[in-house]
């Protein structure tokens, strides 16, 4: 007889594979100050302003507010264990990682599927400016007789003893072809590649155009 000591615990389920998040922190910080700046001038017109100010503030603020967070806030990929799942400024790409043909980096970091479609991820942009300073980092690694220890994590995004330095843009990228190389002949990550339109974005931004087309036609 077996008493509840003796019997063998519930194992607990796997935890499921989290997205790996990546995003542009300089995107979101600009996006936040223009929408402060944009929201105190936009408030300061439609509360002080006369006639027909008030309204065409508010048309302006309807049509600028969306596209400020579609280009600064909104971008971002998810780097899942079957799929990626890009969100640029106005669409949704999801993409199983058996549909991807390449991950390529040049002046713009783009997905291309085996159709040849080509996405570019808003999220990840290109720094030059970084390449550069990393480029420089790993010389002065090479002539110390140290390479690959020059970045020590920091935000060139080079990585002490695991390889050359990289600019932090391009380590995301090798990553994400690091996933794709290891995913992608297998059964869960296939299937089609689907796009969806962000009307969550273009229907207030449509809107406000309109209002404002309006507004100004009868002014």
């Amino acid at each position: 007889m077996t008493t509840p000591e003796d019997q063998p615990s519930a194992q607990p389920p796997a935890p499921e594979y989290a997205d790996r998040v990546h995003r542009s922190s300089a995107g979101i910080a600009s996006g936040v100050l223009l929408l402060a700046l944009v929201g105190w001038l936009g408030v300061d017109a439609i509360v002080a302003g006369e006639g027909r100010t008030p309204w065409l503030a508010l048309a302006l603020l309807i049509l600028v507010v969306p596209l400020v967070v579609a280009f600064t806030l909104r971008p971002a990929v998810y780097a899942g264990r079957d799929r990626l799942r890009v969100r640029n400024p106005f669409r949704v790409v999801v993409l199983p990682w058996g549909q991807v043909a390449a991950l390529r980096s040049g002046y713009s970091n783009e997905v291309l599927t085996r159709s040849g479609t080509k996405f570019q991820l808003w999220a990840v942009p290109v720094s030059l400016r970084a390449r550069k300073s990393a480029a420089r980092r790993e010389a002065r690694a090479v002539a110390q007789g140290t390479p690959g220890t020059a970045g020590g994590g920091g935000r060139d995004g080079g990585r002490a003893g695991q390889g050359p330095v990289r600019a932090a843009t391009d380590q995301v990228m090798d990553d994400l072809r690091t996933l794709w190389e290891e995913r992608e002949h297998t059964e869960s990550a296939q299937g089609e590649v689907t796009v969806r339109w962000a009307w969550e974005i273009l229907g207030p931004a449509a809107a406000g155009a309109v209002v404002l087309a309006i507004l100004l036609a009868t002014g």
